[in-house]
């Protein structure tokens, strides 16, 4: 009996209790065994029905899917049917297509090489008149048509037209006889400060172009000219002004950079070479001071040369007369020794060597001091070379090396002051060499005469 009532309840918690849910009415009490089978019975036969229901349900759904694949099949036998259709026409264009790639490149034979060499030609030139000084002159047009023949050049289905050819070889051509041209025109150029101006611009070739007196540079991003932040020297900015106010037929000097077309490298170079005055100036203190010291020494030294030329040209001329002149040393040396001749030879010998060595004086004045600068200038070139040293080797403690511009001031401190140095010392040097063996010289004749005087006085004694 416990097994039967198991049975039971096992049976009703499997369907679920259908009867229960697919039913909005209540469930009637159960009061004995008999209704409970009843209640069993009746949910049975309703989930019978509901199953049923389902049944068909899945039945029409399964014939629906059946027709649509048997929809796709056919789709997928039509598809595959046009592919192959497609594959066999492919094929067949690909064999087309092989013969006639066969006869154009036939056709076309030695044409090939031909566009190769436009294409490049284009390429090149588009390059070069990019930086041309006749850019500015011509426009940008031209580089645009050039920079589009190369692009269409390089597509192997499209060929350059006669039209494009033509005008390749007009554009170098124009391009050609710009290099030996002359020309001025107005055109606007660019100041140093940014403002813009017009003016009469004359163009060199391709070498240089010059405005009042000033050299110009091509600027590419601006399809214009612009003067060159920094000119060269009045040599060069003299013929500038020259070949600018020229007429027809006029031959002027003007020079050019030949290895233009955009200014050239040796003009950039030229300008960026400091002058003297610079480079005087990077030796700051120390090097005005060794200028200013070697100024004083070679004035002195030519000073003291010209006053010993003529103290010389007097001393000679002295030697050959009869008549003594006071105003110069021999003179004097010679009317000591008429004053003392009748005296004793040693009274005479020492009055003599009085004469010339009160005479040494004033001949050997200034020497010395040329002779000190001769020394300092070389040791005050090592003070600069040693002080610039120092700035390059604090500028190394405080920002490394990654800067060479940080380290170049002191290095040409250092360098420049050493040159001056040498600068001075050479030439003073030598200087004084000479101004000592004027005066050297000048002595020796006065000795020499002295000499005479006590050998005509011993000879009487």
């Amino acid at each position: 009996m416990k097994n039967f009532f198991l049975l039971i309840f096992t049976l009703l918690f499997s369907f679920n209790f259908v009867v229960a849910q697919d039913s909005d009415e209540d469930v009637p009490e159960i009061s004995t065994v008999e209704a409970l089978l009843l209640l069993v019975k009746d949910g049975k036969t309703k989930e019978q029905s509901v199953n049923a229901d389902r049944e068909a349900e899945f039945l029409a759904d399964k014939n629906r899917q059946a027709s649509i694949l048997a929809a796709e099949k056919r789709e997928l036998a039509r598809q595959e049917k046009i592919a192959d259709q497609l594959e066999a026409e492919y094929k067949k264009n690909e064999g087309i297509l092989r013969v006639k790639e066969e006869a154009y490149q036939k056709e076309l034979g030695s044409l090939v090489e031909l566009f190769g060499h436009l294409q490049s030609s284009a390429g090149e030139a588009a390059v070069q008149f990019s930086g041309s000084l006749s850019s500015a002159e011509y426009g940008q047009e031209r580089i645009s048509f050039l920079n589009e023949l190369t692009s269409k050049m390089s597509e192997t289905t499209e060929l350059p037209t006669i039209r494009e050819i033509e005008g390749l070889w007009y554009e170098l051509q124009r391009e050609l006889v710009a290099s030996g041209q002359v020309v001025s025109f107005d055109t606007e150029v660019t100041e140093v400060g940014g403002q813009s101006k017009s003016c009469s611009v004359t163009r060199v070739g391709l070498f240089n172009a010059v405005c009042d007196g000033k050299y110009l540079k091509y600027v590419a991003s601006t399809g214009g000219y612009a003067f060159l932040p920094r000119q060269p020297a009045g040599r060069y900015t003299s013929t500038a002004k020259k070949i600018g106010n020229a007429g027809i037929g006029d031959e002027v000097k003007f020079g050019i950079d030949p290895t233009g077309p955009t200014g050239g490298s040796l003009l950039a170079n030229l300008i960026q070479t400091p002058s003297l005055a610079e480079r005087a100036a990077q030796g700051r203190e120390v090097g005005y001071a060794i200028i200013f010291v070697g100024l004083i020494g070679i004035g002195i030294a030519f000073w003291k040369l010209y006053s010993l030329y003529m103290l010389g040209t007097a001393v000679r001329k002295q030697a050959g007369s009869t008549t003594l002149d006071v105003r110069n040393p021999l003179g004097r040396v010679l009317k000591v020794g008429e004053e003392n001749f009748s005296k004793d030879i040693d009274t005479l010998e020492l009055k003599l060597a009085e004469a010339i060595m009160a005479e040494r004086p004033s001949i050997e004045k200034g020497i010395g001091a040329v002779r000190i600068i001769s020394v300092v200038a070389p040791l005050a070139g090592l003070l600069g070379t040693v002080t610039g040293m120092i700035v390059t080797f604090q500028m190394i403690t405080l920002y490394g090396t990654g800067d060479p511009k940080l380290m170049a001031g002191g290095i040409s401190q250092a360098l420049v002051t050493t040159v001056l140095g040498l600068l001075v010392a050479i030439p003073t040097t030598l200087l004084h060499s000479f101004t000592a063996s004027s005066a050297k010289g000048i002595i020796s004749v006065l000795e020499e005469q002295s000499t005479g005087i006590l050998a005509e006085r011993a000879e009487k004694s």
